[in-house]
């Protein structure tokens, strides 16, 4: 437990303490569940009705398609009007502050602080979790901002998940893999039932996933039975045509073509284009093609140019699917800006399907390095080792992730490439260390 208790929360001057605080006030990191949190809220008089609300889940993809749907607001024209676009999202890379921007702009800490103390005097006797308090803040935060647009990117699960509390006006379920087994389930029927908690009768839902399980399909079908003009699937409702260099969005009010290449992956921006469409954005080719150019999101498959050393693309990519995906995109850099070796810095937590996540890339790098991550869920770097000893006999094992990349970085030319991923943390470490923009 915090050495602070709510009798004095009025000891904690800054954000640094207030988080280390709401750190250590539940007994569990993470706790699904809406009772707790949904006390809270409707003590605090939560609402959102002022914006209109999107929300985001799935298991991959969730916050480059919030990245996209953000942007095209901020840049369409019809919207200049508008009050501003925010986005909720976690965990962040670099600083808490980024959980929370609106128009573009992190949250400042004297508006989290005031809203800490707001649910501090609202909670009483009930226990919330860091991630239902720091949801709460930003909610409160949003009711005093009141932005247009709000885009809540849903935590780990939906159903359960603390942004549940909302009644969104449109749903978005990206994609569903396997991730976060021990609390979601083992499959992805039982995971994809989760996320499509999410989901309301009378409201719009976006299903983006090419091949949705049977239970997110049922659940919105059965939601929408009275309502099949709100329900939109991928490859029925909204399509994608490929060519060898540009790609065309299809629904059946709207065909864009030569669209560009995309720096996020192509099947959210397609998902992020449909519920641009029932936002009732007007959407053309050249400003999709500019919401492109400008939609690049850190930490996803983000390229960084070190001057004088090989570049280096961080990826907080950490399952399976968020591999095979990554796979693809390496062949595809290798060859346009001609690679010679690929090395991988990679570092873990030890809820994961390490191996299946590691072996997606095994015919794509050339060389290992692995450490460990200073966070209690990580994995060792004993057990890193010994999953990447399975397929490769090219693993450098190292105390930590940050001599692993200084390793790295010493034996590559600057004709080859570092990748950096398998957890928000492990890009986070690394990131912090390079030079952006």
């Amino acid at each position: 437990m915090s050495k602070y208790n709510s009798s004095h929360y009025q000891d904690l001057t800054n954000l640094d303490q207030w988080l280390y605080y709401l750190e250590n006030l539940h007994s569990t990191e993470i706790d699904l569940g809406l009772s707790r949190v949904g006390k809270v809220a409707e003590r605090l008089a939560i609402n959102l009705n002022f914006a209109k609300v999107i929300t985001v889940a799935g298991t991959n993809g969730k916050g480059t398609t919030c990245a996209f749907i953000e942007n095209a607001l901020l840049n369409s024209k019809e919207l200049v009007s508008q009050r501003g676009v925010a986005v909720y999202s976690s965990p962040h890379i670099e600083h808490f502050n980024e959980r929370l921007r609106i128009n573009k702009q992190d949250v400042e800490d004297l508006a989290l602080i005031n809203a800490f103390k707001r649910i501090e005097d609202a909670r009483e006797d009930i226990s919330l979790s860091y991630y239902e308090y720091t949801t709460l803040a930003a909610l409160l935060v949003l009711m005093e901002a009141k932005p247009s647009f709000i885009i809540l990117e849903v935590g780990l699960g939906g159903r359960l998940d603390a942004t549940n509390i909302i009644d969104a006006d449109i749903a978005v379920i990206t994609t569903i893999d396997l991730d976060h087994q021990s609390f979601l389930g083992n499959d992805r029927e039982t995971i994809g039932f989760e996320k499509a908690g999410i989901m309301r009768q009378e409201q719009d839902i976006v299903i983006g996933d090419t091949s949705a399980p049977k239970s997110v399909l049922a659940h919105a079908n059965q939601l929408h039975e009275n309502y099949s003009d709100r329900l939109f699937l991928r490859d029925q409702d909204f399509i994608v045509e490929n060519s060898e260099f540009l790609w065309t969005w299809k629904s059946k009010k709207t065909q864009l073509t030569e669209l560009k290449a995309t720096h996020i992956p192509r099947d959210n921006v397609a998902t992020a284009l449909m519920v641009l469409e029932r936002l009732n954005l007007t959407l053309t080719s050249d400003f999709v093609n500019e919401v492109i150019s400008k939609t690049k999101v850190a930490g996803r498959t983000e390229l960084i140019k070190q001057k004088g050393l090989c570049d280096v693309i961080l990826d907080v990519g950490h399952n399976p699917q968020a591999t095979r995906y990554l796979a693809g995109y390496l062949k595809q850099i290798k060859k346009k800006a001609n690679y010679q070796n690929i090395y991988a810095v990679v570092a873990m937590l030890g809820d994961k399907d390490i191996s299946a996540s590691l072996e997606s890339l095994k015919d794509d790098v050339d060389f290992w390095y692995t450490g460990a991550l200073s966070v209690p869920r990580a994995a060792t770097k004993e057990t890193m080792a010994s999953k990447l000893a399975l397929f490769t006999n090219t693993v450098n094992c190292f105390d930590n992730v940050d001599e692993a990349f200084r390793m790295a970085n010493k034996q590559s030319n600057s004709s080859d490439l570092i990748l950096v991923f398998g957890s928000f943390f492990t890009v986070s470490k690394i990131r912090a260390q390079l030079t952006i923009g």
